[in-house]
């Protein structure tokens, strides 16, 4: 596997990201569940308590991060995303309802990209250059709707532990891959209805878990994203753990802690275009999977 050339001596980099879902996440799943009060208030925590929460520790170690907010998120909760944009963080397009990509025609698609779009810049006065899909389902189509709205970079991908650029056919993204692993959904998330998860981990085994895949990627060269929903790690001992992550880094040495928006400056600095990847394709011959 080839190396990538970090700024300023750093052997590897690390990402500390958020995607406030708060209620969409459930409405997704089905708009009923808007009656059940005790769930939308589970879900609420997130802007309400766990992002203030998630600001003081980033401020306190004097870390940037990256905030993914849907729409209808930052429709209910737009002094959340000025909070953040306040404190000098990425506010990423996170899609309007959290309704994946995948279930949506092209057409659907533009619609959320654009309502979206409307939502944050009419909070903040300004379109936002990065974009993370609902449930990290992009479809084919996805990355030119991206290029032709403006956006510069993306982080829903998975084939990958370093960035690298995504030629859309309409422009060129930078894409920073996450994965399952470094998701806090796959460690934390429960509810009896809708079934979103079944076992709330402790966050000493997540910090294990985390600290470890930071060890093997700094030693590879590799981008670490960390993607954290605030109605999930917003919560007391697992912010601490977030904390952890980030002592961690620092002691390693090497490591730079930044954002997606600068980790893609950087990226589309050190990488050709001529060396932009293609959208990927999957070609199926007929009959293949014929019973």
């Amino acid at each position: 596997m080839g190396g990538f050339s970090w700024p300023d001596g750093h052997r590897a980099a690390l990402a500390l990201t958020f995607d406030v879902d708060a209620e969409s996440a459930i409405l997704a799943v089905d708009p009923a569940y808007a009656r059940r009060l005790t769930t939308m208030s589970h879900q609420a925590y997130g802007p309400k308590v766990g992002v203030p929460r998630i600001l003081r520790m980033l401020e306190r170690q004097g870390v940037t991060g990256s905030f993914f907010v849907p729409g209808l998120t930052a429709d209910r909760y737009p002094g959340m995303v000025e909070a953040v944009v306040a404190a000098g963080h990425d506010l990423g397009h996170h899609g309007y309802s959290h309704v994946p990509y995948h279930a949506l025609s092209d057409d659907d698609q533009r619609r959320d990209v654009e309502r979206a779009l409307a939502s944050l810049e009419r909070i903040t006065g300004r379109r936002p250059e990065g974009f993370r899909a609902p449930w990290w389902e992009l479809t084919d189509s996805t990355p030119a709707l991206l290029a032709e709205h403006g956006f510069t970079w993306d982080s829903s991908m998975m084939d990958d532990d370093r960035p690298y650029l995504l030629d859309s056919g309409k422009g060129i993204l930078a894409e920073l891959p996450v994965h399952w692993m470094l998701d806090d959904w796959e460690q934390y998330a429960f509810l009896p209805e809708p079934h979103i998860g079944a076992v709330i981990e402790s966050p000493a085994k997540v910090l294990d878990l985390w600290t470890g895949e930071l060890d093997a990627l700094a030693a590879e060269g590799g981008l670490m994203v960390v993607t954290s929903h605030p109605f999930l790690s917003g919560r007391a001992s697992r912010v601490a753990t977030l904390e952890r992550v980030v002592e961690h880094a620092r002691a390693a040495g090497g490591i730079w802690i930044a954002p997606l928006s600068a980790i893609a400056a950087h990226t589309r600095a050190v990488v050709a275009e001529a060396d932009a990847r293609p959208v990927p394709s999957v070609h199926i011959e007929e009959g293949i999977y014929e019973r």
